[in-house]
Protein backbone atom coordinates (compact mmCIF):
# COMPACT_ATOMS: atom_id res chain seq x y z
CA UNK A 1 0.00 0.00 0.00
CA UNK A 2 1.65 3.14 -1.22
CA UNK A 3 1.69 6.11 1.10
CA UNK A 4 0.90 9.61 0.06
CA UNK A 5 2.58 12.44 1.77
CA UNK A 6 1.32 16.13 2.24
CA UNK A 7 2.73 19.38 3.35
CA UNK A 8 0.04 21.98 4.16
CA UNK A 9 2.02 25.62 3.71
CA UNK A 10 1.42 29.48 5.40
CA UNK A 11 3.38 31.77 6.32
CA UNK A 12 3.90 31.19 9.70
CA UNK A 13 2.90 28.06 10.79
CA UNK A 14 1.06 29.11 13.47
CA UNK A 15 -2.45 28.67 12.92
CA UNK A 16 -3.61 27.61 9.13
CA UNK A 17 -1.71 25.04 8.54
CA UNK A 18 -1.23 22.81 11.53
CA UNK A 19 -4.95 22.86 12.19
CA UNK A 20 -5.39 21.50 8.31
CA UNK A 21 -2.65 18.77 9.00
CA UNK A 22 -4.14 17.66 12.28
CA UNK A 23 -8.12 17.60 10.77
CA UNK A 24 -6.61 15.43 7.76
CA UNK A 25 -4.94 13.26 9.77
CA UNK A 26 -8.22 13.02 12.34
CA UNK A 27 -10.25 12.48 8.85
CA UNK A 28 -7.98 9.98 7.32
CA UNK A 29 -7.87 7.82 11.10
CA UNK A 30 -11.79 7.90 11.31
CA UNK A 31 -12.14 6.80 6.77
CA UNK A 32 -9.35 4.13 8.07
CA UNK A 33 -6.91 5.81 5.75
CA UNK A 34 -4.57 6.76 8.57
CA UNK A 35 -1.58 4.34 7.86
CA UNK A 36 -1.66 5.58 3.73
CA UNK A 37 -1.41 9.20 4.64
CA UNK A 38 1.69 11.14 6.02
CA UNK A 39 1.24 14.78 6.63
CA UNK A 40 2.84 17.71 7.92
CA UNK A 41 3.07 21.44 8.03
CA UNK A 42 5.28 24.18 7.41
CA UNK A 43 6.04 28.01 7.03
CA UNK A 44 7.41 29.69 4.28
CA UNK A 45 9.05 32.35 6.50
CA UNK A 46 11.31 32.19 9.69
CA UNK A 47 9.25 33.92 12.50
CA UNK A 48 8.42 31.35 15.08
CA UNK A 49 10.43 28.41 14.65
CA UNK A 50 10.21 25.51 17.31
CA UNK A 51 7.51 27.45 18.96
CA UNK A 52 4.06 26.00 20.02
CA UNK A 53 0.81 26.57 17.36
CA UNK A 54 -0.85 29.78 18.63
CA UNK A 55 -3.05 29.11 21.36
CA UNK A 56 -6.14 30.10 20.08
CA UNK A 57 -5.58 28.55 16.76
CA UNK A 58 -5.05 25.16 19.72
CA UNK A 59 -8.38 26.19 21.89
CA UNK A 60 -10.96 26.67 18.66
CA UNK A 61 -9.50 23.48 17.16
CA UNK A 62 -9.65 21.66 20.79
CA UNK A 63 -13.58 22.70 20.68
CA UNK A 64 -13.50 20.55 17.36
CA UNK A 65 -12.02 17.42 18.63
CA UNK A 66 -8.19 18.32 17.06
CA UNK A 67 -5.52 18.22 19.56
CA UNK A 68 -2.55 20.68 17.95
CA UNK A 69 -0.49 20.65 21.49
CA UNK A 70 2.34 18.39 20.14
CA UNK A 71 2.69 20.34 17.32
CA UNK A 72 5.73 22.99 17.15
CA UNK A 73 6.53 25.50 13.90
CA UNK A 74 8.75 24.12 11.48
CA UNK A 75 10.15 26.05 8.69
CA UNK A 76 9.93 24.73 4.85
CA UNK A 77 13.09 23.19 4.18
CA UNK A 78 14.64 22.55 0.58
CA UNK A 79 14.49 18.55 0.97
CA UNK A 80 10.85 19.04 1.38
CA UNK A 81 10.13 19.72 -2.14
CA UNK A 82 11.48 16.13 -2.71
CA UNK A 83 9.87 14.19 -0.06
CA UNK A 84 6.09 15.44 0.05
CA UNK A 85 3.89 14.34 -2.71
CA UNK A 86 1.58 16.88 -2.32
CA UNK A 87 2.46 20.88 -0.98
CA UNK A 88 -0.76 22.95 -0.28
CA UNK A 89 -0.64 26.67 0.20
CA UNK A 90 -2.77 28.31 2.15
CA UNK A 91 -3.08 31.61 0.10
CA UNK A 92 -2.00 32.95 -2.94
CA UNK A 93 1.38 34.69 -1.83
CA UNK A 94 2.64 31.14 -0.26
CA UNK A 95 1.77 28.83 -3.26
CA UNK A 96 3.86 32.21 -5.01
CA UNK A 97 6.81 31.95 -2.39
CA UNK A 98 6.69 27.83 -3.10
CA UNK A 99 7.02 28.82 -6.20
CA UNK A 100 10.39 30.53 -6.12
CA UNK A 101 11.27 27.78 -3.69
CA UNK A 102 10.69 24.96 -5.33
CA UNK A 103 13.00 23.56 -8.06
CA UNK A 104 10.79 23.24 -11.77
CA UNK A 105 11.29 18.94 -11.24
CA UNK A 106 8.84 19.22 -8.30
CA UNK A 107 6.47 22.37 -9.51
CA UNK A 108 3.42 19.38 -10.34
CA UNK A 109 3.47 19.17 -6.50
CA UNK A 110 2.60 22.71 -5.86
CA UNK A 111 -1.63 23.29 -5.52
CA UNK A 112 -3.84 25.89 -3.23
CA UNK A 113 -5.78 23.85 -0.55
CA UNK A 114 -8.72 25.29 -2.02
CA UNK A 115 -8.43 23.87 -5.04
CA UNK A 116 -9.96 20.90 -2.46
CA UNK A 117 -13.07 22.98 -1.29
CA UNK A 118 -16.10 23.00 -2.57
CA UNK A 119 -17.57 26.26 -0.87
CA UNK A 120 -14.81 28.72 -0.82
CA UNK A 121 -15.27 32.07 -2.95
CA UNK A 122 -11.77 33.07 -2.40
CA UNK A 123 -8.43 31.69 -3.31
CA UNK A 124 -7.42 31.84 0.19
CA UNK A 125 -8.02 30.36 3.57
CA UNK A 126 -7.92 33.70 5.45
CA UNK A 127 -5.21 34.52 7.61
CA UNK A 128 -6.95 34.54 11.43
CA UNK A 129 -3.95 36.27 13.35
CA UNK A 130 -5.87 39.68 13.34
CA UNK A 131 -8.62 39.07 12.75
CA UNK A 132 -11.66 38.30 15.10
CA UNK A 133 -12.09 35.04 17.64
CA UNK A 134 -14.48 33.68 15.55
CA UNK A 135 -12.73 34.25 12.40
CA UNK A 136 -11.22 30.67 13.27
CA UNK A 137 -14.24 28.72 13.45
CA UNK A 138 -14.68 30.11 9.68
CA UNK A 139 -11.31 29.25 8.84
CA UNK A 140 -11.64 25.73 10.24
CA UNK A 141 -14.93 25.29 8.42
CA UNK A 142 -13.18 25.97 5.43
CA UNK A 143 -10.03 23.22 6.45
CA UNK A 144 -12.65 20.61 7.12
CA UNK A 145 -13.99 21.05 3.94
CA UNK A 146 -11.08 21.57 1.68
CA UNK A 147 -9.74 17.86 3.74
CA UNK A 148 -13.17 16.29 3.23
CA UNK A 149 -12.63 17.28 -0.76
CA UNK A 150 -8.42 15.62 -0.55
CA UNK A 151 -9.60 12.57 1.23
CA UNK A 152 -12.22 11.80 -1.72
CA UNK A 153 -9.79 12.82 -4.58
CA UNK A 154 -7.27 10.96 -2.71
CA UNK A 155 -9.35 7.64 -2.69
Amino acid sequence: MKTTSILFVCTDNLSRSPMAEEVLRQKAIQQGLGQRLEMASAATHDLNTGEPIDYHAQKHALRRGYDLSALRVRLLQPQDFEHFDLILAMQASNLQTLHEKCPPAHHDKLRSFTDYCSNTRSGDVPDPFYGQPNDLEQVLDIIENGCDGLLSELQ
